[in-house]
Parts: C-alpha cells; sequence; structure tokens
C-alpha cells in the first residue's frame, strides 16, 4: 500500500511514525473521568473519546467546558453495554422495536446480539442523537470512533460514515488492504466483506478522509507489563500514523464493583502517568499527534 498522505499534510515525511494516544470510555464511571484529568495534565496521552449515554457524561462535558484549551475529545458511540452490574440505555428511544434494547431494557451486551435485533433507522438516530447531545453539551468534538467496533460492522458502516460526513468529522477507520483487513479483524469480516472495505476505504482516502495504517489497543484481559508492550510496540512499529488506544481509570471501589477488567484499566492509568512512559516515546523518536489537526485536515480536503 501506497504511504498515507496524511503524514506529508501533517509536515511529516513518508516514513515518519505518527501516533495518537487515544483514552477510551471516558465518562463510563467517575474513575475514568478522574483518570483523564491526571493524563490530560501530564500531558503524553493526545485525545479521547466519551460515552454519552453513560452516567458520568455530564460531568465530562463539564470538564471539556473547564479545559476547553487542552481537550481532544471525541464521541465513543455507543450501541452495546457489555458490563453486568452496571447497565447503560440510547439516548434516543426506550422502544423496544428499534431493536437497541435487550429484554431489561437496557443495549444490547454484544455486538452480535445488536447487529441480530436493531433496525438501520434505529441505529441511524441513535448515532446523531449521541453526536448532537455532545455538541449541545458543549463539546467541541473531533472525531468519532466505536465502542466495541459496534458501529463499523458493515450493516451499520454507512449510518457511521454518514454521520461523521453530516457533521463534518474525522471517524476511526483504517486503510489496509482486504487481507490485512481480515487479519485485523478475524471472524468479523470474510473475504468479501473485506474486500467491500478495502475498495470503499480507497475511496474514501481519495477524498481526503483521514485514516489510520495500524492500531494497537492495549490489552484488557492482563494488566502486565504495560511498559514492555510499549517498548516492543515503539520498537517495531512500521511508518504510518497509529491508534495506539488505552482505557485508563483510577483505582476505586466503584471501578472494581462494574467491571471485572479493572486491572488493567487501572494499569493503563498508572502506565500513562509515569515518566518512563514520556521518555520511552521520546527515545522511540515517535511524533505524537491528536485528531483536532486531523478534523481539520479533513474539512480543509471538503
Amino acid at each position: 500500500m501506497q504511504p498515507n498522505p496524511i503524514l506529508t499534510k501533517l509536515g511529516l515525511s513518508t516514513s515518519d511514525r505518527a501516533v495518537i494516544i487515544h483514552a477510551d470510555d471516558i465518562g463510563m464511571c467517575h474513575a475514568s473521568l478522574a483518570a483523564y484529568s491526571d493524563l490530560l495534565n501530564f500531558g503524553l496521552i493526545s485525545s479521547a473519546s466519551t460515552m454519552v449515554p453513560c452516567a458520568w457524561f455530564p460531568a465530562t462535558a463539564a470538564f471539556c467546558d473547564e479545559n476547553n484549551s487542552k481537550v481532544d475529545m471525541g464521541v465513543h458511540i455507543t450501541l452495546t453495554c457489555e458490563q453486568v452490574p452496571y447497565r447503560w440505555r440510547p439516548v434516543s428511544t426506550c422502544d423496544p422495536t428499534s431493536g437497541l434494547l435487550d429484554t431489561a431494557g437496557y443495549f444490547h451486551p454484544s455486538p452480535d446480539a445488536l447487529q441480530k435485533s436493531a433496525t438501520q433507522t434505529a441505529i441511524q438516530i441513535e448515532i446523531q442523537a449521541q453526536i448532537e447531545r455532545a455538541l449541545n453539551a458543549g463539546i467541541d468534538v473531533t472525531h468519532i470512533d466505536a465502542h466495541q467496533f459496534a458501529a463499523t460492522h458493515p450493516r451499520f458502516f454507512n449510518d457511521y460514515l454518514q454521520a461523521a460526513l453530516k457533521f463534518r468529522l474525522p471517524l476511526f477507520l483504517l486503510r489496509q488492504s482486504a487481507a490485512d483487513l481480515q487479519k485485523t479483524a478475524p471472524g468479523w469480516l470474510d473475504e468479501q466483506k473485506a474486500a467491500f472495505f478495502a475498495r470503499y476505504l480507497h475511496t474514501l482516502e481519495e477524498q481526503g478522509l483521514p485514516l489510520f495504517d495500524h492500531f494497537y489497543l492495549l490489552p484488557l484481559k492482563t494488566a502486565d507489563n504495560r511498559l514492555e508492550h510499549i517498548k516492543h510496540l515503539l520498537a517495531t512499529l512500521p511508518p504510518g500514523i497509529t491508534y495506539l488506544i488505552i482505557h485508563p481509570a483510577q483505582d476505586t471501589a466503584e471501578l472494581r464493583a462494574l467491571t471485572p477488567d479493572w486491572q488493567a484499566r487501572v494499569a493503563d492509568y498508572r502506565a500513562f502517568v509515569d515518566p518512563s512512559m514520556r521518555t520511552i516515546f521520546q527515545n522511540a523518536g515517535i511524533h505524537i499527534i491528536g485528531w483536532r489537526v486531523l478534523r481539520e485536515l479533513a474539512r480543509q480536503a471538503n
């Protein structure tokens, strides 16, 4: 695949490595917002996204308003709820016929369950409602991405894309070949769907939409060796633009009660306020960028 054209638009060479260090799930709980506040002050992370349907979204919006000059905040389009003791609902409807709700009246617990039940109209309305709620709360939304990647499923992809275009926002998508997309999302994209995405993404890139070459998600199944994970990633990272996703949260009783992966979230938080992490990135010669500059490039192209 050809070098990412966004690199030269950023003033970088095609051999450079640029990374967005992204904090996911902000506003899911108080612990996530508190962690984000500390990480923002520490200055290493370069973007975040908030879960509009969750209980701590209003506090997240207030925080963004108070720290507007430092915040790079997107909307983490949330169409599922994987937590067992802690649930959330759509912001646009409570109608069971929408297919967005499980039998208890909350979001479905998995993307598979959502895909089997949700109507196309309900998905479209819910995605736009979440973006509108964030904008109306005063957040200068820089992008959209997708919780559990549910909104990027081929059945919902066009609604996800059209919402981004309507609000003039970039969105998280990978510029990869069909074969590489299948490797990135095993069991999710078959050969036919991967080929569709590869053709579609080429067209979007020609239209000036910023796309990513690689993404890396610090594992939520283990809390071990965060610093070593990042050292290895940066040592082997090829040229291009990478989306590095973390799920930081402070260690609180609330967090421990609501999610079984709390230790990994705490590990992400502690790693990215560790001065050693800053040194790791500096020594690797990585260019840290945010979503805001990508949003402006996308808007200039259209």
